[in-house]
């Protein structure tokens, strides 16, 4: 079947395979810290008594988790332009994945606060704290501790979404693979060294997830990948 695979071309391109490759861990970093931020806001909201910040908070999450992120990729890409937003294809991308994942962090934090014991809770607000003091000093440390298994799975299931972007021209490591693919007529070198790539990013990332799982005493780690 791979008589005439080639690693002989594989190694002419491994230059571009090694630049998508660092562009996808780059964007794939980026886009988890704003899907952390969007996160937190989004928890923070859905937390709260108000129906106001709450409502929006849970449509907001449902919708999201509701639609593939390659329509809501679309929607930035080509709808942003038709209001006067022109961003470029990297930005897209970013807000894409961290608007995308941001719904899923909020529903991650929000059952590891959900886990705080309420007693804690209770003695904070009996000792005269507000809510921003009662999130930062007591009830996010604690609940991160139980959340950092969970999100390094959700940092993996964005590294594999990661590739949607070569759709909107994003030069990361898929990118690479339609690029060889065209130039020399050979998908399958093209997009089994993609995968052999992809795979090795997997694989340190789930390694970190179950030593961060060990570390803290939480047992194996589980990811969605």
């Amino acid at each position: 079947m791979l008589e005439n695979f080639s690693f002989r071309t594989i190694g002419e391109y491994l230059p571009l395979f090694g630049q998508g490759l660092v562009t996808t861990v780059w964007l794939s970093v980026i886009s988890f810290a704003g899907a952390l931020l969007v996160g937190i806001l989004l928890c923070a909201m859905n937390l709260q008594r108000s129906r106001a910040l709450r409502v929006p908070a849970k449509a907001y999450i449902d919708v999201v988790r509701a639609t593939p992120l390659l329509v809501q990729l679309y929607f930035l890409y080509f709808g942003l332009p038709r209001l006067g937003i022109i961003l470029p294809e990297l930005v897209v991308g970013v807000l894409a994945l961290s608007l995308n994942s941001g719904a899923y962090v909020a529903e991650i934090i929000r059952a590891g606060i959900l886990s705080i014991p309420r007693g804690q809770v209770e003695a904070s607000v009996a000792s005269g704290m507000s809510y921003l003091q009662r999130m930062r000093l007591v009830i996010l440390p604690q609940a991160f501790k139980v959340t950092i298994p969970p999100l390094l799975g959700q940092a993996i299931v964005m590294v594999k979404d990661s590739a949607l972007l070569s759709l909107i021209s994003v030069a990361e490591l898929t990118r690479a693979g339609q690029l060889l693919a065209s130039d020399r007529f050979m998908p399958a070198e093209g997009f089994i060294t993609v995968a052999a790539f992809y795979l090795m990013l997997y694989y340190c990332l789930k390694g970190l997830a179950v030593l961060s799982g060990r570390w803290l005493g939480l047992g194996p780690a589980r990811s969605r990948a």
